[in-house]
């Protein structure tokens, strides 16, 4: 009690009366270093030794633990300042504010300097600017792919944004694409942004995927998703296709040329009439695409860096009514008429 009541009382005036941490702490060493300090100059049996304790490693423990966590914590802050110019240099293809911007990313073990700039240098279609195109542009602009499409031919309406995040009320009556453009610069000025202002048409579908590396696909038809998926077939890219209606969602990662099943192999028939109703028909709850469209998002980022394990032969189902998720295994069907023909690898 000889010691520690004093190192209360300095602690507790530290605290009321503000004085800086060092000053305090400081005191708190002198103290507990005059406690191990008695017990080696006085004798063994004097009163004041005995009273604080009668032995200095019961005062010494604290202190060893206390500089092993020291420590610790100055080897850990060392490693830490070294990781960031060691993923990434500052004179390669990132500028200073770039590097800041995706630290969060560089420090990722499964992500780091090399995956970054892979995303850097990714080019990604998104055919779609509306539920499940909105979160899924402004996370693929926010991770830093380099170069974004969005094709969409519509405009936005005032119903759209309970759920169509990307746009604003002030751009109403705006084209999506464009809309969708706005924000994706005004998030990451260092993306390209390449908008194609029109319906999705058979014609020019091969065309325009050869200048990409991937589709990801938030349309909202079946016409559309067959087209998109025989188009990415024909290739060779890898398709991230996503649905969504009321409280349900769901997205799979669709690559034949890597062995996954096509689009078609798993939906081969368009549902009857009042089975598959729009979200126009059905409804569906505001947030739903914003996770639906973000796991889209997550799937092309860890296609593009290598991370983790992506979506090729599973279907994600996510159900946010009862905040359930399952995965289905889903395979290659021989019979496709899309890709019954072709080969992993072909």
């Amino acid at each position: 009690m000889i010691v520690l009541v004093p190192v209360v009382m300095l602690l507790l005036a530290g605290w009321v009366l503000g004085l800086p941490k060092r000053l305090v702490w400081g005191g708190v060493a002198v103290l507990w270093g005059a406690g191990i300090l008695a017990h080696l100059i006085l004798a063994e049996d004097h009163p004041l030794r005995q009273a604080i304790g009668g032995d200095w490693r019961a005062w010494a423990l604290p202190v060893l633990i206390a500089a092993l966590v020291m420590a610790y914590r100055a080897g850990l802050a060392q490693l830490r300042a070294r990781v960031r110019p060691a993923a990434i240099s500052p004179q390669g293809t990132f500028s200073a504010t770039e590097l800041d911007r995706y630290a969060r990313h560089i420090v990722l073990r499964e992500v780091g300097g090399t995956g970054q700039k892979k995303l850097k240098a990714a080019k990604v279609l998104v055919v779609g600017a509306g539920g499940l195109g909105s979160p899924a542009l402004l996370y693929l602009a926010a991770a830093g792919v380099g170069t974004i499409g969005v094709i969409d031919d519509d405009i936005v309406s005032n119903s759209n944004l309970q759920r169509q995040i990307i746009h604003t009320d002030a751009r109403i009556g705006e084209a999506k694409v464009a809309s969708a453009a706005a924000a994706m610069k005004a998030l990451n000025p260092f993306v390209t942004v390449r908008t194609y202002n029109r319906r999705l048409g058979a014609e020019e579908a091969a065309a325009l995927f050869a200048d990409y590396d991937l589709i990801l696909d938030g349309s909202d038809n079946f016409d559309t998703r067959y087209l998109v998926n025989a188009a990415c077939v024909a290739a060779g890219k890898p398709l991230i296709s996503a649905a969504i209606t009321q409280w349900e969602g769901q997205v799979g990662l669709y690559d034949p040329a890597r062995g996954g099943p096509c689009y078609q192999c798993v939906f081969p028939e368009r549902p009857a009439p009042g089975l598959a109703p729009s979200c126009a028909e059905a409804g569906v709850i505001a947030p739903l695409p914003g996770v639906v469209g973000s796991l889209m998002a997550l799937e092309a980022v860890k296609l593009n860096t290598g991370a983790g394990a992506v979506l090729r032969g599973e279907l994600l189902i996510w159900d946010g009514l009862w905040g359930e998720s399952r995965k289905l295994s889903v395979k290659r069907r021989a019979d496709c008429p899309v890709c019954g023909g072709h080969r992993a690898g072909g």
